[in-house]
Protein backbone atom coordinates (compact mmCIF):
# COMPACT_ATOMS: atom_id res chain seq x y z
CA UNK A 1 0.00 0.00 0.00
CA UNK A 2 1.35 3.38 -0.96
CA UNK A 3 1.91 5.61 2.04
CA UNK A 4 3.36 9.04 2.18
CA UNK A 5 6.63 9.17 4.10
CA UNK A 6 7.06 11.66 6.91
CA UNK A 7 10.86 11.48 7.03
CA UNK A 8 11.45 15.22 7.29
CA UNK A 9 13.31 17.48 9.62
CA UNK A 10 10.60 20.08 10.12
CA UNK A 11 7.84 19.94 12.72
CA UNK A 12 7.74 16.21 13.20
CA UNK A 13 5.06 15.77 15.85
CA UNK A 14 6.25 13.80 18.85
CA UNK A 15 3.66 11.10 19.51
CA UNK A 16 5.30 9.04 22.24
CA UNK A 17 2.85 10.13 24.95
CA UNK A 18 -0.01 12.30 23.81
CA UNK A 19 -3.38 12.68 25.39
CA UNK A 20 -3.95 9.43 27.18
CA UNK A 21 -7.41 8.63 25.80
CA UNK A 22 -6.86 4.95 25.69
CA UNK A 23 -8.57 2.25 23.65
CA UNK A 24 -10.54 -0.71 24.97
CA UNK A 25 -8.08 -3.51 25.49
CA UNK A 26 -5.46 -1.01 26.59
CA UNK A 27 -1.90 -2.31 27.04
CA UNK A 28 -0.28 0.39 29.13
CA UNK A 29 3.35 -0.75 29.16
CA UNK A 30 5.40 -3.93 29.36
CA UNK A 31 8.18 -3.98 31.95
CA UNK A 32 10.18 -6.28 34.20
CA UNK A 33 8.06 -7.57 37.04
CA UNK A 34 9.44 -8.70 40.39
CA UNK A 35 8.30 -12.22 41.12
CA UNK A 36 8.12 -13.27 44.73
CA UNK A 37 9.10 -16.67 46.10
CA UNK A 38 7.25 -19.91 45.47
CA UNK A 39 5.28 -22.28 47.69
CA UNK A 40 2.16 -20.16 48.14
CA UNK A 41 -1.29 -21.66 48.29
CA UNK A 42 -3.73 -20.22 45.78
CA UNK A 43 -6.66 -21.22 43.61
CA UNK A 44 -5.87 -22.69 40.19
CA UNK A 45 -8.18 -20.01 38.77
CA UNK A 46 -5.85 -17.26 40.01
CA UNK A 47 -2.81 -16.53 37.79
CA UNK A 48 -1.42 -13.54 39.70
CA UNK A 49 -1.91 -11.35 42.74
CA UNK A 50 -1.25 -7.60 42.89
CA UNK A 51 -1.21 -6.24 46.43
CA UNK A 52 -3.64 -8.99 47.39
CA UNK A 53 -5.96 -8.45 44.39
CA UNK A 54 -6.41 -11.57 42.23
CA UNK A 55 -6.06 -11.65 38.46
CA UNK A 56 -8.11 -14.58 37.21
CA UNK A 57 -7.15 -17.09 34.54
CA UNK A 58 -10.36 -16.28 32.68
CA UNK A 59 -9.27 -12.64 32.40
CA UNK A 60 -5.86 -13.65 31.06
CA UNK A 61 -7.36 -16.10 28.59
CA UNK A 62 -9.84 -13.54 27.30
CA UNK A 63 -7.07 -11.00 26.72
CA UNK A 64 -4.96 -13.72 25.12
CA UNK A 65 -7.72 -14.57 22.65
CA UNK A 66 -8.13 -10.90 21.77
CA UNK A 67 -4.38 -10.62 21.11
CA UNK A 68 -4.44 -13.57 18.73
CA UNK A 69 -7.08 -11.75 16.66
CA UNK A 70 -7.17 -12.59 12.99
CA UNK A 71 -4.28 -15.07 13.17
CA UNK A 72 -6.52 -17.38 15.16
CA UNK A 73 -9.41 -16.92 12.74
CA UNK A 74 -7.09 -17.94 9.91
CA UNK A 75 -6.15 -21.13 11.79
CA UNK A 76 -2.57 -19.94 12.30
CA UNK A 77 -2.32 -21.48 15.73
CA UNK A 78 0.82 -20.69 17.74
CA UNK A 79 3.07 -23.38 19.12
CA UNK A 80 2.88 -24.16 22.83
CA UNK A 81 5.98 -22.07 23.55
CA UNK A 82 4.61 -19.16 21.53
CA UNK A 83 1.26 -19.41 23.32
CA UNK A 84 2.94 -19.47 26.74
CA UNK A 85 5.10 -16.48 25.82
CA UNK A 86 2.10 -14.49 24.61
CA UNK A 87 0.14 -15.32 27.75
CA UNK A 88 3.06 -14.14 29.88
CA UNK A 89 3.07 -10.81 28.01
CA UNK A 90 -0.70 -10.48 28.32
CA UNK A 91 -0.56 -11.21 32.03
CA UNK A 92 2.29 -8.74 32.51
CA UNK A 93 0.12 -6.05 30.93
CA UNK A 94 -2.84 -6.95 33.15
CA UNK A 95 -0.57 -6.69 36.19
CA UNK A 96 0.71 -3.28 35.05
CA UNK A 97 -2.81 -2.01 34.57
CA UNK A 98 -3.92 -3.31 37.96
CA UNK A 99 -0.99 -1.58 39.70
CA UNK A 100 -1.83 1.75 38.12
CA UNK A 101 -5.57 1.38 38.72
CA UNK A 102 -4.99 0.63 42.41
CA UNK A 103 -2.86 3.77 42.67
CA UNK A 104 -5.65 5.82 41.08
CA UNK A 105 -8.17 4.39 43.55
CA UNK A 106 -5.99 5.44 46.49
CA UNK A 107 -5.90 8.98 45.07
CA UNK A 108 -9.68 9.08 44.50
CA UNK A 109 -9.20 9.36 40.75
CA UNK A 110 -11.48 6.54 39.64
CA UNK A 111 -13.59 7.34 36.59
CA UNK A 112 -17.21 8.15 37.47
CA UNK A 113 -20.29 6.45 36.05
CA UNK A 114 -21.07 9.67 34.18
CA UNK A 115 -17.64 9.69 32.53
CA UNK A 116 -17.96 6.05 31.52
CA UNK A 117 -21.45 6.58 30.11
CA UNK A 118 -20.30 9.61 28.12
CA UNK A 119 -17.40 7.65 26.63
CA UNK A 120 -19.68 4.73 25.84
CA UNK A 121 -22.12 7.04 24.05
CA UNK A 122 -19.24 8.40 21.96
CA UNK A 123 -18.17 4.86 21.17
CA UNK A 124 -21.67 3.85 20.03
CA UNK A 125 -22.30 7.00 17.99
CA UNK A 126 -21.32 5.64 14.52
CA UNK A 127 -23.53 2.55 14.87
CA UNK A 128 -27.15 1.58 15.23
CA UNK A 129 -27.94 -0.40 18.38
CA UNK A 130 -28.15 -3.56 16.27
CA UNK A 131 -24.76 -2.93 14.67
CA UNK A 132 -23.20 -2.21 18.04
CA UNK A 133 -24.62 -5.41 19.51
CA UNK A 134 -23.24 -7.35 16.55
CA UNK A 135 -19.77 -5.91 17.12
CA UNK A 136 -19.91 -6.89 20.78
CA UNK A 137 -20.94 -10.40 19.84
CA UNK A 138 -18.23 -10.69 17.17
CA UNK A 139 -15.60 -9.64 19.69
CA UNK A 140 -16.99 -11.96 22.37
CA UNK A 141 -17.60 -8.95 24.65
CA UNK A 142 -20.52 -8.01 26.84
CA UNK A 143 -21.60 -4.46 27.57
CA UNK A 144 -20.27 -4.89 31.10
CA UNK A 145 -16.88 -5.89 29.66
CA UNK A 146 -16.76 -2.70 27.62
CA UNK A 147 -17.76 -0.54 30.57
CA UNK A 148 -15.10 -2.17 32.72
CA UNK A 149 -12.38 -1.48 30.15
CA UNK A 150 -13.58 2.08 29.63
CA UNK A 151 -13.56 2.74 33.37
CA UNK A 152 -10.02 1.39 33.66
CA UNK A 153 -8.77 3.39 30.66
CA UNK A 154 -10.35 6.65 31.84
CA UNK A 155 -9.06 6.08 35.37
CA UNK A 156 -5.50 5.59 34.13
CA UNK A 157 -5.83 8.72 31.99
CA UNK A 158 -6.86 10.79 35.01
CA UNK A 159 -3.99 9.42 37.09
CA UNK A 160 -1.31 10.06 34.49
CA UNK A 161 -2.62 13.55 33.83
CA UNK A 162 -2.39 14.39 37.53
CA UNK A 163 0.87 12.62 38.35
CA UNK A 164 2.79 13.35 35.15
CA UNK A 165 1.38 15.94 32.76
CA UNK A 166 0.61 18.42 35.54
CA UNK A 167 4.26 18.34 36.62
CA UNK A 168 5.79 19.20 33.24
CA UNK A 169 6.88 22.77 32.51
CA UNK A 170 8.53 23.89 29.27
CA UNK A 171 9.94 27.40 29.61
CA UNK A 172 10.66 29.98 26.91
CA UNK A 173 14.35 29.49 27.69
CA UNK A 174 13.99 25.76 26.98
CA UNK A 175 12.46 26.54 23.61
CA UNK A 176 15.16 29.06 22.72
CA UNK A 177 17.94 26.66 23.67
CA UNK A 178 16.44 23.88 21.60
CA UNK A 179 16.00 26.13 18.58
CA UNK A 180 19.59 27.39 18.75
CA UNK A 181 20.90 23.82 18.93
CA UNK A 182 18.68 22.51 16.12
CA UNK A 183 18.28 25.52 13.86
CA UNK A 184 18.91 23.54 10.68
CA UNK A 185 15.85 21.42 11.42
CA UNK A 186 13.71 24.48 10.74
CA UNK A 187 15.22 25.27 7.34
CA UNK A 188 12.90 23.85 4.67
CA UNK A 189 14.67 22.92 1.45
CA UNK A 190 11.36 22.49 -0.39
CA UNK A 191 7.66 23.09 0.08
CA UNK A 192 6.13 20.80 2.67
CA UNK A 193 2.54 19.80 3.33
CA UNK A 194 1.37 19.23 6.90
CA UNK A 195 -1.26 16.51 6.55
CA UNK A 196 -3.61 14.42 8.62
CA UNK A 197 -5.23 11.25 7.38
CA UNK A 198 -8.14 8.94 8.17
CA UNK A 199 -7.50 5.49 6.73
CA UNK A 200 -9.80 2.48 6.45
CA UNK A 201 -8.93 -0.90 4.94
CA UNK A 202 -10.57 -4.28 4.61
CA UNK A 203 -7.28 -6.03 5.34
CA UNK A 204 -6.97 -8.18 8.48
CA UNK A 205 -5.31 -6.49 11.45
CA UNK A 206 -5.26 -7.63 15.06
CA UNK A 207 -4.94 -4.11 16.45
CA UNK A 208 -6.38 -1.21 14.40
CA UNK A 209 -4.87 1.23 16.90
CA UNK A 210 -7.87 3.55 17.33
CA UNK A 211 -9.77 4.38 20.51
CA UNK A 212 -12.88 2.47 19.50
CA UNK A 213 -10.99 -0.63 18.33
CA UNK A 214 -12.96 -0.10 15.11
CA UNK A 215 -11.92 -2.26 12.14
CA UNK A 216 -13.50 -3.00 8.77
CA UNK A 217 -13.06 -6.65 7.84
CA UNK A 218 -13.73 -6.51 4.09
CA UNK A 219 -14.01 -4.02 1.24
CA UNK A 220 -17.78 -3.58 1.61
CA UNK A 221 -17.42 -2.66 5.29
CA UNK A 222 -14.47 -0.39 4.47
CA UNK A 223 -16.50 1.54 1.90
CA UNK A 224 -19.42 1.98 4.29
CA UNK A 225 -17.18 3.08 7.12
CA UNK A 226 -15.15 5.65 5.15
CA UNK A 227 -18.35 7.08 3.62
CA UNK A 228 -19.91 7.43 7.07
CA UNK A 229 -16.79 9.21 8.32
CA UNK A 230 -16.75 11.53 5.30
CA UNK A 231 -20.37 12.46 6.01
CA UNK A 232 -19.53 13.21 9.65
CA UNK A 233 -16.63 15.44 8.57
CA UNK A 234 -18.89 17.34 6.19
CA UNK A 235 -21.41 17.71 9.02
CA UNK A 236 -18.79 19.62 11.00
CA UNK A 237 -17.34 16.95 13.31
CA UNK A 238 -13.69 17.31 14.26
CA UNK A 239 -11.33 15.49 11.88
CA UNK A 240 -8.75 14.75 14.57
CA UNK A 241 -11.31 13.27 16.95
CA UNK A 242 -12.72 11.02 14.22
CA UNK A 243 -9.21 9.89 13.29
CA UNK A 244 -8.37 9.02 16.90
CA UNK A 245 -11.56 7.00 17.24
CA UNK A 246 -11.82 5.29 13.85
CA UNK A 247 -8.73 5.58 11.63
CA UNK A 248 -7.10 2.20 10.97
CA UNK A 249 -3.54 3.47 10.67
CA UNK A 250 -2.18 2.69 14.18
CA UNK A 251 0.93 4.86 13.98
CA UNK A 252 -1.10 8.04 13.38
CA UNK A 253 -4.57 7.44 14.85
CA UNK A 254 -3.46 8.34 18.38
CA UNK A 255 -2.34 11.78 17.19
CA UNK A 256 -5.57 12.62 15.42
CA UNK A 257 -4.35 11.26 12.10
CA UNK A 258 -1.39 13.68 11.99
CA UNK A 259 1.25 12.27 9.62
CA UNK A 260 3.53 15.29 9.93
CA UNK A 261 5.11 17.39 7.22
CA UNK A 262 5.56 15.70 3.86
CA UNK A 263 8.06 17.18 1.35
CA UNK A 264 6.61 17.97 -2.06
CA UNK A 265 9.03 15.55 -3.73
CA UNK A 266 7.58 12.69 -1.69
CA UNK A 267 4.04 13.81 -2.44
CA UNK A 268 4.65 12.94 -6.09
CA UNK A 269 4.88 9.26 -5.12
CA UNK A 270 1.06 9.19 -5.16
CA UNK A 271 -0.16 11.45 -8.01
CA UNK A 272 -3.82 11.14 -6.99
CA UNK A 273 -3.13 12.31 -3.43
CA UNK A 274 -0.82 15.07 -4.66
CA UNK A 275 -3.41 16.36 -7.12
CA UNK A 276 -6.14 16.35 -4.46
CA UNK A 277 -4.06 17.94 -1.70
CA UNK A 278 -2.61 20.74 -3.83
CA UNK A 279 -6.14 21.96 -4.56
CA UNK A 280 -6.92 22.41 -0.88
CA UNK A 281 -6.72 25.42 1.37
CA UNK A 282 -5.56 24.96 4.95
CA UNK A 283 -8.28 23.26 6.98
CA UNK A 284 -9.98 21.59 4.00
CA UNK A 285 -10.24 17.85 3.34
CA UNK A 286 -10.05 15.73 0.21
CA UNK A 287 -12.73 13.48 -1.16
CA UNK A 288 -12.43 9.77 -0.42
CA UNK A 289 -9.29 8.50 -2.16
CA UNK A 290 -8.31 4.89 -2.88
CA UNK A 291 -5.26 3.34 -1.22
CA UNK A 292 -3.46 1.07 -3.65
CA UNK A 293 -1.52 -2.05 -2.76
CA UNK A 294 2.15 -1.43 -3.53
CA UNK A 295 2.55 -4.73 -5.39
CA UNK A 296 -0.77 -5.52 -7.03
CA UNK A 297 -1.80 -1.87 -7.52
CA UNK A 298 -5.33 -2.94 -6.58
CA UNK A 299 -7.49 -0.96 -4.16
CA UNK A 300 -6.62 -2.07 -0.63
CA UNK A 301 -8.48 0.62 1.31
CA UNK A 302 -9.61 4.22 1.42
CA UNK A 303 -8.40 7.49 2.92
CA UNK A 304 -9.39 11.08 3.53
CA UNK A 305 -6.66 13.71 3.90
CA UNK A 306 -6.78 17.06 5.64
CA UNK A 307 -4.37 19.86 4.76
CA UNK A 308 -3.32 21.44 8.04
CA UNK A 309 -0.84 23.85 6.45
CA UNK A 310 1.40 24.37 3.42
CA UNK A 311 4.93 25.53 4.22
CA UNK A 312 7.10 27.12 1.50
CA UNK A 313 10.84 26.53 1.46
CA UNK A 314 13.10 28.67 3.65
CA UNK A 315 14.37 29.18 7.20
CA UNK A 316 11.77 29.39 9.96
CA UNK A 317 12.55 31.84 12.74
CA UNK A 318 12.11 31.38 16.45
CA UNK A 319 9.47 34.11 16.60
CA UNK A 320 7.17 31.95 14.42
CA UNK A 321 4.43 30.71 16.80
CA UNK A 322 4.30 27.39 14.97
CA UNK A 323 8.01 26.83 15.55
CA UNK A 324 7.58 27.58 19.24
CA UNK A 325 4.57 25.28 19.54
CA UNK A 326 6.33 22.44 17.72
CA UNK A 327 9.35 22.69 20.03
CA UNK A 328 7.18 23.01 23.12
CA UNK A 329 5.19 19.90 22.19
CA UNK A 330 8.32 17.89 21.41
CA UNK A 331 9.99 18.80 24.70
CA UNK A 332 6.77 18.17 26.63
CA UNK A 333 6.26 14.74 25.08
CA UNK A 334 9.85 13.68 25.66
CA UNK A 335 9.72 14.63 29.33
CA UNK A 336 6.31 13.03 29.68
CA UNK A 337 7.58 9.70 28.38
CA UNK A 338 10.58 9.80 30.72
CA UNK A 339 8.42 10.61 33.75
CA UNK A 340 5.92 7.95 32.79
CA UNK A 341 8.61 5.25 32.63
CA UNK A 342 10.09 6.35 35.97
CA UNK A 343 6.66 6.55 37.60
CA UNK A 344 5.68 3.06 36.54
CA UNK A 345 9.00 1.67 37.78
CA UNK A 346 8.34 3.30 41.16
CA UNK A 347 4.87 1.77 41.34
CA UNK A 348 6.32 -1.63 40.51
CA UNK A 349 8.89 -1.28 43.28
CA UNK A 350 6.15 -0.47 45.78
CA UNK A 351 3.80 -3.27 44.72
CA UNK A 352 3.67 -6.84 45.96
CA UNK A 353 3.37 -8.97 42.84
CA UNK A 354 2.89 -12.73 42.78
CA UNK A 355 2.96 -14.16 39.25
CA UNK A 356 1.78 -17.75 39.70
CA UNK A 357 1.53 -18.38 35.97
CA UNK A 358 5.19 -17.47 35.44
CA UNK A 359 6.17 -19.78 38.27
CA UNK A 360 4.11 -22.58 36.73
CA UNK A 361 5.82 -22.24 33.36
CA UNK A 362 9.25 -22.12 34.97
CA UNK A 363 8.60 -25.23 37.04
CA UNK A 364 7.24 -27.17 34.07
CA UNK A 365 10.02 -26.23 31.63
CA UNK A 366 12.99 -26.24 34.01
CA UNK A 367 12.76 -29.89 34.97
Amino acid sequence: MTRLSTDTKFFIPARSFRKASLPVGLILIAGLLPVAGCNRSHSADVVAMVNGKAIMRSEMDKAYTAQLGDAQQQQQQPSQEQADSLRLNVLRSLIDEEIVEQRAAKMNLMATNEEVDAKLAEMKAPYTQEQFDEKLKAGNHTLDDVKHELRRALTIEKLLNKEINSKITVTDADITNYYNQHKTEFNLLETQYHLAQIQVTGAPAAQPGNLQNSKATNDVEAKKKILALKNRIESGEDFGSLAMNFSERPETASSGGDIGFVPESQMHADPAVYAAVTKLKAGQTTDILPLLDGQTKKVAGYAIYKLISREPAGQRNLNDPRVQQAIRQQLHDGRSQLLKNAYLEMLHDQAKIQNFYAEQIFKNDAR
